[in-house]
């Protein structure tokens, strides 16, 4: 089904084109359509102490604000990861901010966390029918100082734990001014302790344990990379999300995309993201598990990634331009 109906979206602006996507879904759902071109595989994994349904995630920013996660998870998805969630709502940057790259199978986004805040997003998952792995994505406010960063994460930590499988910490978007400073040493050590001293007081509040995951940008230098990589090990993070999108044009040089600002994801980025997980896995050496994402369109492309040392795969751009089919064709390879 989506072979035809694909051809109408990418005549759509990329933003309207994924709203109408979802809005679909959900009436799909809702009448209880899915079932006809969605197929579910069972493959359970255990990663963090969890068990996933299938090793093959939703990634963060396909369903931002919890509005579609049962229409999704009917997919077959093994975990979904919304977000990313800010304190207050925000609209994000300019329009226009999303592109597609359809020759490249590729997007560059400078969309800015617009989202509708985390009390919306809260409201919403307190309705949801869904009791797989549930991934909430956090991040801070435009307007926040990046001295008081700190104070957002904390925020959207306690009012979304309860409905959180595990809690992302997104310090690796390009798209809000400052935010991958916090990946810098000085920033990251304060800024994990904090959330580590919440989960613990979480866990012997309530006794639910969140786990802490971060996702790391794929521009960090080998120095930057092993200096985060050591953070993650002194403070017991949960996992890592490698990575987020590049800013690296290098691949579009003398093009009409080579000036965009925003991140560039889908296949532009695959062999990028499965050298940071390697490098990544070569720090770690299996004390965290580290989540793929990035460029996962085919069967070959996941393989190298887990050949590279992840534990996960989340998939996003791959699944725009492929669809609901290239979840079971990649949860079959298990």
């Amino acid at each position: 089904m989506y072979p035809l109906i694909k051809p109408l979206l990418f005549k759509l602006e990329p933003e309207t084109a994924h709203k109408t996507a979802l809005n679909s879904l959900q009436i799909a759902y809702q009448l209880k359509l899915t079932k006809l071109f969605a197929k579910s595989i069972s493959h359970p994994i255990n990663v963090m102490n969890m068990t996933f349904a299938n090793p093959i995630g939703l990634a963060a920013g396909m369903d931002k604000n919890g509005d579609y996660i049962d229409a999704l998870a009917a997919l077959g998805f093994g975990f979904i990861e919304i977000g990313t969630l800010t304190p207050k709502p925000q609209i994000g940057n300019a329009k226009p901010r999303l592109f597609r790259l359809a020759k490249h199978e590729s997007l560059i986004n400078c969309l800015g966390f617009n989202n509708k805040g985390i009390d919306y997003a809260a409201n919403k998952l307190a309705n949801i029918q869904y009791r797989g792995v549930l991934g909430i994505n956090i991040g801070k406010n435009k307007d926040t100082p990046l001295d008081q960063a700190v104070n957002d994460y904390l925020l959207g930590f306690r009012k979304l734990w309860k409905f959180a499988s595990y809690i992302t910490i997104n310090i690796s978007s390009p798209n809000t001014v400052g935010l991958r400073d916090l990946q810098h040493q000085e920033h990251l050590d304060q800024l994990l302790a904090s959330l580590k001293h919440e989960q613990s007081s979480i866990q012997q509040q309530h006794d639910k344990y969140v786990p802490l995951v971060v996702k790391i940008s794929p521009d960090l230098n080998p120095h930057e990379l092993h200096e985060a990589a050591e953070v993650f090990l002194q403070q017991n993070i949960d996992g890592v999300i490698a990575s987020n999108t590049t800013i690296d044009r290098s691949q579009l040089a003398n093009t009409t995309y080579a000036t965009l600002s925003g991140g560039l994801s889908g296949k532009l980025l695959d062999k990028q993201n499965t050298n940071v997980v390697a490098a990544l896995y070569s720090i770690l050496q299996n004390r965290i598990p580290i989540i793929a994402s990035g460029g996962v369109s085919t069967i070959q492309s996941m393989k190298e990634k887990i050949d590279a040392g992840a534990n996960l795969i989340q998939i996003y751009t791959g699944f725009i331009y492929h669809g609901p089919k290239l979840i079971p064709e990649l949860a079959k390879y298990f």
